[in-house]
């Protein structure tokens, strides 16, 4: 049995992580935190996910959350991910993310803690997207050169980071291929008069809206033909059970920084 604490279990990912926890067999909850100062602090985290109630009381106390679990599974904000990855060291527990918006700051201090902490992070936790970035370094090698490169991804009108975390990784995995670095290449907006496109770019375009669970489609267009690489996630169904996934792959592995990637072998 693998007991696991849910960070942020009121939110949408919270409350589809608690559900996949809970269908899963070998996996028990042990522990849900909400934000501080919630209403739901003492409520049952299995009547909050529709489970009926499972024991386990909301708390906005980490500590308390994570004294009996194995693994810790975290989308919440970067501040907070950090926060919990602080609360983790030096202990045996090990932690399966999914926030995104870090920054590069941010991103080197998770870097670190994963030098003594086993460490799942991973933008999107689809096997669908996963196997999308295998997909996208075929066509990089061998369209890249002679395409002009497009990511167009779009996100229920709540998202608050933009690109999302998943089109940033696929733009990465189409730079890397093609021995750019996405930070110098890499264009987020286009108004007004700005001249024809650079050839060595990767555009970026978003959209919020409504219910989106989340789409991702990668465009590769060259003179006469293009290529569209797109994954459709149509239930938040597909990011919770691929993080509980990783959890169960993450119980046997030493510290360390690891993707979806390596939890599927590819």
């Amino acid at each position: 049995m693998v007991n696991i604490a849910i960070t942020g279990a009121s939110g949408r990912m919270g409350r589809a992580l608690l559900q996949a926890v809970h269908s899963t067999e070998g996996m028990a909850l042990t522990g849900a935190t909400v934000a501080p100062g919630s209403s739901l602090i003492g409520s049952d985290a299995g009547e909050l996910a529709g489970l009926g109630k499972l024991g386990v009381v909301l708390t906005d106390d980490a500590k308390t959350a994570f004294q009996d679990a194995e693994i810790v599974i975290d989308f919440t904000t970067p501040e907070a991910t950090l926060a919990h990855l602080g609360q983790i060291k030096g202990t045996d527990k090990r932690i399966v993310i999914g926030t995104t918006g870090f920054t590069e700051s941010q991103l080197n201090q998770l870097k670190q803690a994963s030098e003594a902490i086993p460490v799942v992070f991973a933008a999107n936790y689809s096997v669908g997207v996963t196997l999308s970035l295998q997909l996208l370094r075929l066509a990089a090698r061998v369209m890249g050169d002679s395409s002009d490169i497009e990511i167009i991804e779009a996100h229920h009108r709540h998202k608050v980071d933009a690109p999302s975390g998943t089109a940033l990784r696929m733009g990465e995995a189409v730079a890397e291929t093609l021995g750019r670095d996405l930070s110098k290449c890499a264009v987020y907006g286009r108004e007004g008069q700005e001249g024809p496109r650079a050839d060595d770019t990767i555009g970026f375009a978003t959209v919020r809206a409504g219910d989106i669970v989340g789409e991702h489609t990668v465009l590769f267009a060259s003179e006469g033909e293009r290529l569209e690489i797109t994954h459709k996630a149509s239930s938040r169904q597909t990011f919770s059970r691929g993080a509980v996934r990783a959890a169960q792959w993450l119980k046997t592995q030493p510290a360390g920084l690891y993707d979806m990637e390596a939890v599927l072998g590819l």
